[in-house]
């Protein structure tokens, strides 16, 4: 498991789906706002659920987020789009409702930006997401991601078309947490 101050990232387990499904897929607003691909009906248990895992997949490396004291689910999190040639990656993550607004967020992505980093050696790390999505992008910049710029009515959510945001981090950029440094 990989750990921040108030959360762990570890390997999804099966008994995680239901509730990522249930909380976040289910929710067609939220799909919709955090999903390029249109929002369909699944059947609870179906393979089909974008929260199974294809260990065998490896240009995405999902996560379960857990609260680190309680061991909680709070949601989910990936680098995805991993390109080993460029040494870059795509930053994702969807919290369950009943974590949103407590800070998870900005561990997530440090602990996203130590794995990309540091285990996978990467060069850039990268987050595209709605413009009005504050928490996203304060939890981007608390980690020291630049926005790099706005892609115009790129998402279509909802009926409307959407600006993004794009934001990029470098890894000469990135100031690493206490946990991150070699000890002297």
């Amino acid at each position: 498991m990989l750990k921040g101050d108030k959360v762990g990232l570890r390997a999804r387990h099966e008994d995680d789906i239901p509730l990522l499904d249930s909380e976040l897929y289910d929710d067609v607003a939220t799909h919709a706002r955090a999903n390029s691909k249109p929002w369909r009906p699944i059947t609870p248990g179906s393979k089909d659920s974008p929260f199974a895992v294809d260990d065998k997949e490896r240009g995405n490396a999902p996560f379960s987020v857990v609260d680190l004291d309680s061991g909680t689910l709070l949601g989910s999190a990936a680098l995805w789009g991993i390109d080993e040639h460029n040494r870059i990656a795509h930053i994702g993550l969807g919290l369950l409702p009943s974590a949103r607004g407590k800070g998870y967020g900005t561990d997530v992505v440090a602990v996203l930006c130590h794995y990309g980093f540091v285990v996978r050696g990467l060069h850039r790390l990268q987050i595209e997401t709605l413009a009005d999505n504050d928490a996203m992008l304060r939890s981007a910049e608390r980690n020291g991601f630049v926005r790099e710029g706005v892609l115009r009515a790129a998402a279509w959510v909802m009926g409307e078309f959407v600006d993004e945001v794009l934001l990029g981090l470098l890894v000469e950029e990135w100031k690493p947490g206490p946990k991150d440094r070699p000890a002297s």
